[in-house]
């Protein structure tokens, strides 16, 4: 038995089995493992690694309290491994079906893209993950490649099932409750709730060290309704030291900023119509063409560098 058949088998048997079932029960109901004991456990520990890498959500029980490190089993809950209906209505269905015939996440396998091409309800999409055929008269859609990485799709599994997850960032571990998962500027982008900070916290997933564990039940949290999970602002998204930036808008492009920047930034309604924000930024290049979309009517207040440096911007583009 070839290992890829063997490790087929193995997952099969940890998906059926109603109850953790030990090493030993695997290895008779698997097959093409060694009689040496020695050589079985290791190989079995391998094939276990690698099923965990590649997604695979296989639990470890005690199936004795009594004896803990000597009964131990292993299977796959039903619940964690098949994606639940996220309730989407049918235009979001429909923007998903469309993202699923246009876009391919690189590294993804096949199983990652039939499941996304079933959950969208792509019609006549083979059981063996190819696309079907455009239907006559309508044009095959050109593919656009996204950068996949090693955690988008353990995020995303976990952002659908609302199941709390556990990495290192920036050298601390985190404990999110994913909220939205969003790809902006080349980069993935992970919101969510951090138990730490005890506030919303966004996350590039390419900075994440090591893997990313879901942790907990499916259905563990609920996502904020106002909003809160949606993409962050252009200016929230970069490799800055985080600062909070004063902005004047005057009246005729106020509603607009306030709309744009929230309503948690405002700190200030002028007699005139104009108003003062406090906006949190870590990607000042973005803050500066945020601003100069509004032209004169908009005016970067403090902190004093970073003035100067839109100062610095425009007059670089006036010499230009």
């Amino acid at each position: 038995m070839s290992r890829i058949e063997r490790l087929v088998n193995l997952t099969a048997a940890l998906i059926d089995a109603e109850r953790p079932l030990t090493r030993e029960e695997l290895r008779e109901r698997v097959g093409g493992y060694s009689d040496d004991p020695v050589a079985f456990r290791r190989n079995f520990e391998r094939d276990k690694d690698l099923l965990r890498q590649v997604g695979m959500p296989v639990t470890t029980e005690v199936i004795d309290q009594d004896r803990p490190e000597s009964a131990l089993g292993y299977r796959i809950r039903r619940d964690d491994y098949e994606l639940p209906d996220p309730g989407l209505d049918d235009d979001e269905l429909a923007a998903l079906r469309l993202a699923t015939s246009a876009v391919q996440v690189d590294g993804a396998d096949e199983a990652t893209t039939t499941a996304l091409r079933k959950l969208a309800g792509a019609p006549g999409t083979p059981a063996t993950g190819t696309a079907a055929p455009p239907a006559a008269g309508v044009a095959r859609v050109e593919t656009a490649s996204l950068p996949g990485g090693p955690h988008a799709a353990t995020v995303f599994g976990a952002v659908a099932a609302r199941r709390r997850i556990e990495f290192t960032y920036r050298g601390q571990r985190r404990t999110v409750d994913p909220w939205r998962l969003s790809y902006r500027n080349g980069q993935w982008y992970l919101s969510g709730y951090d138990h730490g900070r005890h506030d919303a916290r966004l996350f590039r997933l390419d900075r994440i060290e090591g893997t990313v564990d879901a942790v907990g039940e499916p259905g563990a949290f609920d996502r904020p309704a106002d909003g809160a999970t949606g993409p962050a602002a252009a200016w929230q998204i970069g490799d800055d030291e985080a600062r909070t930036v004063e902005l004047l808008v005057d009246a005729p492009q106020a509603a607009w900023a306030r709309s744009s920047l929230g309503e948690d930034a405002v700190r200030e309604v002028n007699a005139d119509g104009s108003v003062r924000f406090e906006v949190s930024v870590t990607n000042r290049a973005a803050l500066r063409s945020f601003v100069l979309g509004m032209l004169e009517h908009a005016e970067i207040l403090g902190p004093p560098d970073v003035r100067a440096e839109m100062v610095a911007w425009l007059q670089a583009i006036g010499a230009s």
